[in-house]
């Protein structure tokens, strides 16, 4: 008997113990068949993460509606623990389950037990709200969005700045991540519209745990049919106005983040392994067919602590195999073959590389299976050093018109020869993308096929060509340390390719640039500075219009603190003086201030249009509005799109006098080398990440400029 007891009192043990071992889980959702009769095919896959053994804690349930029979597959582990310290693992499950298109329906599940974490958080409960209505847009029912998370996200208490959560939608609709629960952690914020958790404080050491529900909402209003015909509009997210924004679906993505004791330095390759290229960029979207073997190679670095392995969240059957390389260099080859049951699917793969004392960044990607290959024809780039150009072989994609092909940018075009269909971007415009993989920067864009979104059907096969240059990063430097921009470059169908110069001259006759080595500036308060800015086109009849300029004390035109200069085409700074120039340029001058404050930096964008020069109603006829009642319909073909450009950093001087004769002629500009001059590929590199930046930021509101002067 006391032996019985005994035993009765381990196993309690032992299953206390695995209750306190949920490490989070999520899920994603798409419809297949549509039977007649009206029932729709569902799949359903669900990753969940704990400590070991690897028993499922999840059982789905109808939760409302009516979610027909759920059919489950058996488990599958696809990641485990190779440390030996913390023993925790991750599975898949994929379940199926037929429905009527007519009404919404909920699954869910709830438990306990978390594992152990600073807040105590036992009891978790997962929620996903499904509708198969059919979307006006896709003819088809709501995919849901898709993400998923590593099974143990490790971070040093003193690094944690960011984590990027995966937020792809199959669909395309605008994602958004809601936490109701992050106020548990006061020294955390989430970005809802980029699914971001960012840190403003320190974290406790130990398992902060997290749970979000990820929303979908179209990009434009939809109706969802019921069989009977019977519609509903869905409309896009809008938080201030009175409509009625409800989400598409819901899903969950729960997990734990354990912080770490302090490192000696977050420097990426150093105490954390630093992420090279080639591996995927967070975000990335691959293109992979059935029965196909599709390939992803991971490479990092640590010199520091070495890496033993990589931490893959990834669907069941893929596999992944390590090599050293030298330098602290470690690979991984992640092999995956896509099956029958994969076809259509989005599948979310998430991955670190591992150390025993810490972990690299969490990137995502997302691989769509197709039925065959994608088309990606022979293509040859060509890398400048402020361009890329792409030329495709139009014998090796049979068929294939450029009239149907689009830039990631869709308002810019492609053109062709006899030979091949060619594209060129700046490394700013068009949708080009800039990230940073760990020994290069990579800039990336991409040609796709479209189609008409009111057609159901497509005699037109699915092309995707992916296409990068990538620039060695030679040097270390803040980015404040900016050389000059050089050209913007555009492409537009009504337009063709044109682009923007935006100088800075050493005197009014606007002839002589300042040296670009000698950036950033450093200026005087009061010198003028000379600021030119000059469209470049091959169309013989084209104008220039400036229709604003701000000023901001970093490279955010959007910053809470920044300064209109000019604005709808209204000089509001006192000072600007425009000199005679042509249609095609735009030649003034601006007496030099500083932000108030502690801020030494000043950055200028304008934001300009190109217009068929005698149009009446193009915008640069119209000209400064500073009445919104003035605006009246603008003939869009007439002028190109609204695009931003930028110019600086410059730096005031300290302690800098000037001479009577200097103000009585308004000042002359005086320049002086603010820092050594960087490797030409690395400054382009980084200028272009700060346009990125600028393009991304939000609108605030300006700051009167007699709060910005300040004198030393």
């Amino acid at each position: 008997m006391a032996h019985a007891g005994l035993l009765l009192l381990i196993s309690l043990t032992i299953s206390v113990g695995q209750a306190f071992s949920f490490y989070g889980g999520s899920m994603t959702f798409m419809p297949g068949n549509r039977y007649p009769g009206g029932e729709v095919e569902m799949h359903f896959y669900y990753r969940e993460s704990g400590k070991l053994p690897c028993d499922p804690q999840v059982a789905w349930v109808c939760d409302s509606g009516d979610c027909g029979i759920l059919t489950f597959s058996e488990p599958e582990v696809t990641e485990q623990d190779h440390s030996g310290q913390i023993n925790w693992c991750q599975y898949e499950r994929h379940m199926t389950t037929n429905v009527t298109g007519d009404e919404p329906f909920t699954l869910s599940d709830s438990g306990c037990c978390w594992a152990n974490n600073v807040h105590d958080v036992r009891e978790w409960t997962l929620h996903s709200l499904v509708d198969t209505r059919q979307r006006s847009d896709t003819q088809t029912a709501n995919k849901s969005p898709v993400s998923a998370t590593i099974p143990n996200i490790r971070v040093p208490q003193n690094c944690f700045q960011h984590l990027h959560l995966l937020a792809h939608d199959p669909d395309g609709d605008n994602v958004r991540c809601k936490c109701p629960f992050c106020h548990q952690h006061p020294n955390i914020n989430l970005d809802e519209d980029s699914c971001t958790l960012s840190s403003n404080g320190t974290l406790d050491l130990g398992l902060h745990v997290f749970e979000f529900t990820m929303e979908d909402y179209p990009v434009s209003n939809i109706t969802l049919t019921k069989e009977n015909g019977i519609s509903s509009v869905r409309n896009p997210y809008n938080q201030t106005a009175n409509i009625d924004s409800t989400a598409l679906s819901q899903v969950p993505l729960q997990f734990g983040v354990e912080i770490l004791t302090p490192v000696h330095s977050c420097v990426p390759g150093v105490n954390r392994p630093s992420l090279l290229t080639p591996t995927p960029l967070h975000g990335d979207v691959q293109h992979a067919a059935v029965g196909s073997v599709h390939i992803i190679t991971l490479r990092a670095q640590s010199s520091g602590n070495s890496i033993f392995d990589f931490q893959v969240s990834g669907p069941w059957n893929m596999s992944k195999s390590l090599r050293n390389a030298s330098q602290g260099v470690t690979e991984a080859m992640l092999t995956w073959t896509p099956q029958e049951s994969d076809l259509h699917h989005h599948v979310p793969v998430c991955f670190t590389a591992e150390t025993l004392q810490s972990q690299s960044e969490m990137r995502c990607i997302v691989i769509i299976v197709a039925k065959s290959r994608v088309l990606s024809g022979e293509a040859e780039v060509f890398c400048e050093d402020n361009s890329i150009s792409i030329a495709i072989s139009k014998a090796s994609m049979k068929g294939i018109d450029q009239n149907w092909l689009q830039l990631r940018d869709p308002t810019c075009s492609l053109t062709s020869n006899e030979t091949h269909i060619l594209g060129m971007v700046s490394l700013d415009t068009c949708g080009t993308t800039v990230e940073d993989s760990g020994d290069f920067m990579v800039f990336k864009n991409e040609i796709n096929s479209f189609e008409n979104p009111n057609e159901v059907i497509t005699r037109h096969n699915q092309v995707k060509i992916g296409f990068s240059c990538q620039y060695p990063k030679v040097a270390s430097v803040s980015n404040h340390y900016i050389n000059k921009k050089s050209d913007f470059i555009f492409t537009e169908s009504r337009f063709g390719t044109f682009s923007y110069s935006f100088d800075i001259f050493t005197d009014n006759n606007f002839s002589s640039p300042v040296d670009p080595s000698l950036y950033p500036l450093e200026i005087n308060l009061m010198d003028v500075l000379y600021m030119g800015i000059a469209a470049h086109s091959a169309l013989p009849e084209v104008q220039l219009f400036v229709e604003s300029c701000r000023a901001t004390p970093d490279d955010n035109p959007y910053s809470a603190l920044s300064y209109d200069i000019i604005k709808e085409g209204c000089i509001l700074d006192g000072t600007v003086e425009v000199y005679h120039s042509d249609a095609r340029t735009y030649d003034f001058g601006i007496q030099a201030f500083k932000f108030t404050g502690g801020y030494n930096e000043v950055y200028i964008t304008c934001s300009v249009i190109l217009c068929v020069e005698g149009s009446s109603n193009s915008r640069c006829a119209q000209g400064c509005l500073r009445e919104p009642a003035r605006k009246r319909r603008r003939d869009v073909s007439k002028e190109t799109d609204r695009h931003h450009i930028t110019q600086g950093p410059f730096r005031v001087a300290r302690h800098t006098q000037h001479s009577a004769a200097e103000s009585e002629n308004g000042g002359s500009l005086h320049i002086s080398a603010g820092t050594a001059v960087f490797s030409g590929l690395f400054i382009v590199s980084i200028v272009v990440l700060v346009g990125l930046w600028v393009y991304n930021s939000k609108k605030t509101r300006a700051t009167d400029r007699m709060y910005l002067m300040s004198n030393f």
